[in-house]
């Protein structure tokens, strides 16, 4: 009988060539994929919402998000993803969905999202205006402001929207996508970006 070896890839594998794309000069947009990480989705049953959020606060030290929001705890980002429901995104093995599972047990459906989303950090000067070409939301620091979070749509692929911790003084915006949409998704950012300069890389750490 044949034995087969499956090689864990990057749906952005074949599409991210890493370094200087478009208009020459410095670069008005960074694009990065964010690679190694643990994405688990969790659902309150019916009824045990309250209780899921006593298990999230124990679990992490911070509230999970109950309005579209992305809540920062020492090792991991809870992402908004519905109404009592949310998203752990955590740096690979550090909270794995059979780590989760105990924690949330009576109180919440877990799905392990690890192998079906990509990652994708925005930042730059002109990473607002870049975006503002894919979304129609209001990306204004007054109106989306560190932490905010939404899903959406981003020429016509769903997308969970968040604004991470400033970089060097500029927002920084993370795209989570389904891994199927991926790689035009990434193509479409790519073009949108192009007229201010782009560095182009990935990294295991998001913002």
């Amino acid at each position: 009988m044949a034995e087969f070896s499956w090689d864990i890839r990057s749906p952005l594998d074949r599409a991210l060539v890493a370094g200087a794309y478009g208009a020459p000069g410095e670069a008005g947009v960074s694009l990065t994929e964010i690679r190694d990480f643990d994405l688990v989705q969790v659902m309150a049953r019916r009824g045990q919402a309250g209780e899921m959020a006593r298990a999230a606060k124990a679990r992490f030290g911070v509230a999970a998000p109950e309005t579209p929001k992305a809540a920062s705890a020492a090792d991991a980002a809870l992402i908004w993803s519905g109404p009592d429901q949310f998203l752990v995104l955590s740096k690979g093995g550090t909270h794995t969905m059979e780590m989760l599972a105990p924690i949330f047990a009576g109180s919440a459906s877990l799905s392990d999202q690890s192998h079906a989303r990509a990652l994708i950090s925005v930042s730059g000067e002109r990473a607002h205006a870049m975006l503002a070409k894919l979304s129609s939301i209001d990306l204004h620091p007054d109106m989306f402001a560190v932490g905010a979070a939404a899903a959406t749509s981003m020429d016509h692929t769903s997308v969970t929207l968040w604004r991470g911790k400033d970089r060097n003084e500029q927002a920084v915006f993370n795209l989570l996508v389904f891994a199927t949409f991926a790689e035009s998704l990434w193509h479409t950012v790519l073009d949108s970006a192009a007229e201010y300069g782009v560095t182009i890389g990935h990294s295991e750490e998001w913002a």
